[in-house]
């Protein structure tokens, strides 16, 4: 597998999905180049990532000459054509069909025949995002969990059109990067959002009742479920931003009636109460770093 992807590009890598995802891979020790619109974004991306590493070392989980061999296999561009060498490109941009269909096309002039490329969309069809690309049998979902860097699962999932062969590459890809992949059909929410989204809007409705604060309703949640973090918690982490994103691409598709953002969410949004990016949301924080710190 190792032979077959080298270089992995990973786009919309100035967001925290996408730079946390960028870590997965040079972790692994393939050639990772980060490519994001905003040159901005990338440097703070990268900086947050030596951070991350750093205190990996400070605790004892890395050595520092792991480190820097990690950050040294790491590079970041706002030029799309530099991800022509990839043998895989992971995109993890703005949950939105055409945004995403519109990236497809453009890696397609870019990038050689045999490139494979993965969506890391939680809440869109496969096969429909596929269908943007002049190659959609080398499409597939790679849906990494959030953070991605300290998460295990990936749901994977196989579009109408993608290849056996490019599925079990993707596959044998993310076991060497040390994640643990599932096989889901594409479907709405795959696994893991078609069951939270629903589940955290629940929560977010409580909230607005009044049936308790934000705090007992997540402690009630961790202590009688058994949950390490809780849903209000875990909104805050996404980002408020992105779980309206998350609404909007999945009710229309399942009609949910759950699914369909709270009149409280938008209101929070709209005061810029996004959570830990923010520094508050549900819950006040004392920084905003990309990943949580």
């Amino acid at each position: 597998m190792r032979r077959q992807i080298k270089t992995v590009g990973v786009c919309g890598a100035g967001g925290t999905m996408g730079a946390g995802i960028a870590l997965v891979s040079a972790r692994a020790g393939f050639l990772t180049i980060s490519y994001d619109r905003s040159g901005e974004s990338l440097e703070r991306a990268a900086k947050e990532s030596a951070v991350f590493l750093g205190r990996s070392v400070e605790r004892g989980k890395l050595k520092p000459e792991t480190r820097d061999g990690i950050l040294a296999v790491m590079s970041q561009t706002t030029d799309i054509g530099d991800l022509e060498s990839c043998d895989l490109v992971v995109e993890a941009v703005f949950e939105d069909l055409g945004i995403k269909r519109d990236l497809l096309k453009r890696l397609g002039s870019v990038c050689a025949e045999n490139a494979i490329f993965a969506s890391n969309t939680s809440t869109l069809s496969i096969t429909e995002i596929a269908a943007g690309s002049i190659r959609p049998e080398r499409v597939v979902g790679m849906h990494f969990c959030l953070p991605a860097q300290l998460m295990k699962l990936i749901e994977m999932s196989p579009g109408i059109l993608t290849s056996e062969e490019v599925f079990k590459t993707a596959w044998e890809w993310t076991e060497a990067c040390g994640q643990a992949p599932v096989k889901t059909e594409d479907k709405p929410g795959f696994i893991l959002n078609a069951l939270l989204v629903p589940f955290n809007n629940d929560a977010i409705r409580a909230v607005e009742a009044g049936v308790a604060s934000a705090a007992d309703i997540d402690t009630a949640i961790k202590v009688g479920l058994g949950y390490k973090m809780g849903p209000l918690e875990l909104v805050d982490l996404v980002g408020l931003d992105t779980q309206i994103r998350l609404c909007e691409a999945f009710y229309p598709i399942t009609l949910d009636p759950r699914a369909a953002a709270p009149p409280l969410l938008r209101r929070m949004v709209a005061a810029g109460l996004l959570g830990r990016k923010s520094g508050r949301g549900f819950f006040s924080y004392d920084g905003n770093a990309m990943f949580g710190a």
